[in-house]
């Protein structure tokens, strides 16, 4: 937003990413699907991503288009660094310069600490190195352009607290500890490259979901981690989409390197 300085933005301008570009990786999935339509109603041109490319081009034809905006889907597998650098090359070449980036693809594994195998182990935190190399090109890009970005990490309540053992018992595997182990690096991750990256005018923050279950859920954990938080019922996927738009956009211009933790009050106990 280029406003003099005796200026005060109003609420809408501060919300408004008309004229921008948005990256949201995984943006097909559970919650990636409605954060990806929160900036594309918030005015801004989105390029989703899926490992399948039809799947991406399908979700992105879906999208709402007030003021014209044009939205893409292309094919990325962040556990592939070819994959990474060719998606991003992709993106630009149909969108243009990237402004904001939604770093929230994964692949999941579902061992717990009990069987998970070291390859495994490792594979599951590979997801960061995906969202480093991401968050790295967009850095790059730009900033030699002279441009500012927003870089948006996802993390989880689950890279903050450790789950409850009773939560899961004789219903599923527990929650995944390499699981834990990425988000709480991605979280970590986020302080680090917003402190190098803020001179270049590339902010850099985390949202935290808590526990936004899809449907395939087992019924039981859902109804045990119910028991367990303040709020006493699990999050809908729209009610990602403020904090998502505030991130993104000149409404949290001066926010950089934080966590923004929304679980129902899961963290607050």
């Amino acid at each position: 937003m280029n406003l003099p300085e005796s200026r005060e933005p109003t609420i809408e301008e501060l919300f408004d990413l008309t004229g921008r570009v948005a990256l949201v990786t995984g943006g097909t999935g559970h919650l990636g699907s409605a954060m990806a339509r929160a900036l594309a109603e918030a005015g801004a041109s989105v390029v989703l991503t899926s490992r399948d490319a039809e799947r991406a081009r399908a979700a992105a034809n879906r999208l709402p288009r007030p003021g014209g905006a044009r939205h893409h889907g292309v094919a990325l597998n962040q556990l592939d660094p070819a994959s990474v650098e060719r998606a991003f090359g992709e993106a630009v070449a149909s969108a243009g310069p990237i402004d904001v980036l939604v770093n929230n693809g994964h692949e999941a594994d579902p061992h717990d600490w009990t069987n998970v195998t070291a390859e495994q182990f490792t594979r599951q935190l590979a997801n960061a190195t995906g969202y480093f190399l991401l968050a790295r090109l967009v850095h790059d890009h730009a900033a030699q352009g002279g441009r500012p970005a927003s870089i948006i990490m996802l993390g989880s309540m689950y890279g903050q607290v450790a789950s409850y053992p009773d939560a899961y018992e004789g219903v599923c595997p527990a929650s995944p500890v390499a699981y834990h182990a990425l988000k709480g690096g991605i979280i970590q991750m986020t302080r680090h490259l917003a402190v190098y990256w803020a001179r270049d005018r590339v902010r850099v923050n985390c949202l935290s979901p808590g526990p936004f279950p899809s449907d395939k859920a087992p019924r039981a954990m859902v109804e045990r981690l119910c028991a367990k938080l303040p709020m006493g019922r699990m999050g809908r996927p729209f009610e990602l989409k403020g904090a998502i738009v505030f991130l993104a956009s000149d409404a949290s211009s001066f926010m950089t390197g934080q966590n923004l933790t929304i679980d129902g009050g899961w963290t607050a106990w």
